[in-house]
C-alpha cells in the first residue's frame, strides 16, 4: 500500500492488509498510539474490505520515512555486511547462487521493528543478530533444508535496558523464502 489508488472503494489485498498492520505495529512500537487506540485501528485494518476503509484506519498515522527500504542482490557470490553498518527498516537480500551473512551484532540499528526479506536460490546463509533481539520467523518459508533457529531463553538475558525486561532489544522479522540452502539464525555473544 505505497499511495492511496484512486478509486478508493477498491477491495483490499492482503498484501494491503499486511502493510497496514506493520503501519500500526511500527506506530505503537514507537509510542504514537495508546493501547487502545491501536486496539480500535487494528480492528478496523482487519475487518476493512475497501482502501477508503484502510486509509482511514491509518489516517493521522506519522509517513513512512523515505529510503526505509534496502536491496542488496547478486547472482553468485558473496553478500556479506558485518561492522558497525546502519539497517534500514526494511532489508530485501536476493541471492541466487552464493553466500548471505548479515551480522546485526554490532549494526546501527534505529527502528523498534526491522523486515528482512529474504529470497535465497542455492547456498547458505547466516544472520547473526543483537544479543538482545527478538526474533520472528513466521513469514519464512524453508524448503530443501530446515532453519537452524534457537530462541534465547528469557532468564539467559539481564533485565532492564537492553535485555527482554526493559526497552533496547530491536523485533527481527525474518521472512521470504530459502530454496534449497541453510538459514542459520544466532544471537550475538556479547
Amino acid at each position: 500500500m505505497t499511495s492511496p489508488p484512486e478509486n478508493s472503494s477498491s477491495l483490499v489485498s492482503e498484501d494491503d492488509r499486511d502493510t497496514a498492520v506493520r503501519r500500526l505495529q511500527d506506530a505503537y512500537a514507537e509510542g504514537h498510539l495508546s493501547h487502545e487506540e491501536m486496539d480500535q485501528r487494528l480492528h478496523a485494518v482487519l475487518t476493512a474490505t475497501t482502501h477508503g476503509e484502510l486509509v482511514s484506519a491509518l489516517a493521522s498515522l506519522p509517513a513512512e520515512p523515505p529510503g526505509t527500504t534496502s536491496t542488496i542482490a547478486a547472482h553468485s557470490g558473496r553478500i556479506r555486511r558485518r561492522g558497525p553498518w546502519v539497517v534500514p527498516r526494511t532489508l530485501k537480500v536476493e541471492s541466487a547462487f552464493g553466500r548471505v551473512h548479515l551480522d546485526l551484532s554490532r549494526a546501527v540499528i534505529e527502528h523498534p521493528i526491522v523486515d528482512i526479506e529474504l529470497q535465497l536460490g542455492t547456498g547458505r546463509a547466516r544472520i547473526t543478530v543483537p544479543r538482545d533481539a527478538i526474533v520472528d520467523v513466521e513469514g519464512l518459508h524453508t524448503g530443501w533444508k530446515d532453519l537452524r533457529y534457537k530462541p534465547r531463553r528469557q532468564g539467559s538475558l539481564p533485565t532492564g535496558p537492553g535485555g527482554p525486561g526493559g526497552p533496547g532489544g530491536p523485533k527481527i522479522r525474518v521472512s521470504g523464502a530459502v530454496g534449497f540452502g541453510r538459514l542459520k539464525i544466532r544471537h550475538a555473544r556479547r
